[in-house]
């Protein structure tokens, strides 16, 4: 009996067989659309209620890792139609997340921005380096038979999704720096993973683009431009982390030098700091509680200690002072250290 061996190694055939199901899965059909949709329905509904359990349950039916998948491995092995197909899924993928957050952005434009959504408004650097980690999960997950790439992939799109709802439900107010910060972060994760999905598909022996490196300027020209956007955005997010930063350290600073300075008026207690940018100037709002008044004297020495803003924009202190009686067993405290006027009066208002 004559027995015939395949002449297709073993490492080629898992090769084969990753392309065939990276292909299959980046199409758009009713299944892509059905549960692209669906993802977005429960990313925004738990962005506006501020749960987390929400927001990770969207991963589970989410499915924009497949045409980015198809996208990197179009790159590595030259396939224009692979590439036009995959880009059509994804852009098909994200205009269906956004119309159903617009929708739901607009019914419920009166609740107010959660945490979740204004975490996903300032992308840095550090965000970029998840989505290049994820990209290369991803890629490892589909070429390696042992790992389960469904749930890896779904994982993944939680990456995508919320920032993708989060920027639509900002628009949908109208306030685009936070819609745009969202919207940054979302197509920062879709190159970073894009990106490290070729890296590892590349390295894994996805060849087939070798040989026509050189004799097609497409294929040249759109690995280059993918490499050009991750550094443009490592640049862009770098720059971004570095604002950020600078922001948090001026107000960590000023709320220490307000904490320190509002410790010298014996029974006084911050209850609430805020900063912000209003008639081209830093406006520091402090909400003092306190036995003692505060004069205009005691503002300008205390606004004079504040540290300077990166802005380089004028600070001005706005104390708002809440009277407040600081009681023990023995009686009122700190009464010792009114002035007379303040203690005839009180004694007036005695029973």
């Amino acid at each position: 009996m004559i027995t015939f061996q395949s002449s297709i190694h073993p490492r080629m055939l898992e090769i084969q067989t990753a392309r065939t199901e990276i292909a299959d899965n980046a199409r758009f059909d009713k299944a892509f659309i059905i549960m692209n949709a669906l993802s977005a329905i429960i990313a925004s509904y738990a962005l506006l209620a501020d749960s987390v359990s929400g927001v990770i349950g969207a991963m589970l039916v989410a499915m924009l890792l497949s045409p980015i998948a198809g996208v990197s491995l179009s790159l590595v092995d030259g396939d224009h139609g692979l590439l036009r197909r995959s880009l059509l899924s994804l852009g098909g993928g994200v205009g269906i997340v956004v119309v159903c957050a617009l929708i739901i952005g607009f019914l419920h434009a009166d609740i107010p921005a959660s945490k979740e959504m204004l975490a996903r408004t300032h992308p840095n650097y550090l965000d970029l380096m998840i989505a290049l980690a994820g990209g290369a999960v991803g890629a490892y997950a589909v070429i390696t038979p042992r790992v389960v790439n469904a749930i890896v992939g779904v994982a993944i799109a939680t990456a995508l999704v919320p920032p993708l709802c989060t920027g639509t439900l900002f628009a949908a107010r109208g306030e685009w720096d936070n819609a745009c910060g969202a919207y940054l972060l979302a197509f920062a994760n879709i190159i970073a993973i894009q990106f490290t999905f070729s890296i590892v598909l590349w390295i894994a022996g996805f060849h087939k683009a070798l040989d026509r490196l050189y004799r097609n300027e497409k294929v040249v020209w759109l690995n280059v431009v993918s490499f050009a956007l991750v550094i443009l955005l490592f640049v862009a997010l770098w720059a971004n982390t570095r604002m950020v930063v600078t922001r948090i350290l001026y107000e960590t600073n000023t709320r220490k030098v307000l904490l320190k300075e509002i410790s010298d008026y014996p029974g006084a207690h911050i209850s609430d700091v805020r900063m912000n940018q209003e008639e081209g100037k830093n406006l520091v709002r402090v909400v003092v509680g306190s036995p003692h008044n505060f004069s205009a004297k005691d503002v300008g020495m205390i606004e004079a200690k504040l540290p300077a803003a990166p802005n380089g924009l004028p600070i001005e202190l706005r104390l708002r002072h809440i009277r407040v009686e600081v009681m023990t067993k023995d009686g009122v405290k700190h009464d010792l250290h009114l002035s007379e006027a303040e203690l005839a009066g009180k004694d007036a208002h005695s029973p």
